[in-house]
């Protein structure tokens, strides 16, 4: 993979605090309800201010501190889902321009304005996302397109906001692509050389480590 890509851009800042929903007969509450804003946001490695997530044992902190989406998903989504999105729709900080799970890399290192950014992990679609659009079959489907957007920590704090250059500044010398680390995660169920390679990513998220690492050993008992 090269190193040199074209910048992307914030093409929107989406923000929200967590509110109440129903899941079935059962009401939950779920921060999956994100809007523009026009304004700068303080962003540091617990997140943007003026966010929130409900769930904290699989949503926010360091590993996951900004929330990923991409441009190019959202006519895929509309026509699937029969109606126009707003950026934010997958619960998504940031919506970016020009990029996709094919272009970014575990360890990246990424720059907009002040703010310094690495990504840690694809995202693993939540049934919340569902429940936003009233279709429950949309989480599996998120995860079988691969579409799946992705999770940045944050190596540098400041304020951030829509319409900011987003640019390289590390490749990660492994380059394992968020797409093949999907491909792992999700179809390579019995692929250790897979497994091994991304496990040797040290900046990937320690979840992932966790669920590959559980994976891998029980591979090896067989």
């Amino acid at each position: 993979m090269s190193w040199e890509i074209k910048n992307s851009r914030i093409v929107s800042l989406n923000v929200g605090i967590p509110v109440a929903a129903m899941h079935g007969t059962k009401p939950i509450q779920t921060g999956i309800f994100k809007s523009a804003s026009n304004d700068k946001h303080y962003l540091s490695t617990a997140g943007l201010s003026g966010d929130g997530q409900a769930d904290l044992v699989h949503h926010g902190g360091p590993d996951k501190a900004v929330c990923v989406y991409f441009v190019r998903h959202f006519p895929y989504w509309e026509e699937w889902l029969g109606n126009k999105l707003s950026y934010g729709a997958f619960g998504e900080n940031w919506t970016l321009s020009e990029w996709s799970e094919q272009d970014l890399c575990i360890g990246d290192v990424l720059q907009a304005g002040n703010v310094v950014v690495q990504v840690s992990q694809p995202r693993q679609p939540c049934f919340k996302l569902g429940i936003r659009h009233k279709r429950p079959e949309l989480t599996a489907h998120v995860q079988q397109t691969g579409f799946t957007g992705f999770y940045f920590r944050v190596l540098q704090e400041g304020e951030v906001g829509a319409g900011e250059d987003l640019k390289m500044v590390k490749r990660h010398p492994a380059a394992i692509s968020l797409a093949e680390a999907n491909r792992v995660m999700y179809e390579g169920k019995t692929d250790l050389e897979g497994m091994t390679a991304l496990l040797a990513v040290e900046e990937l998220s320690d979840s992932w480590k966790q669920t590959l690492m559980s994976r891998v050993e029980r591979l090896q008992q067989m």
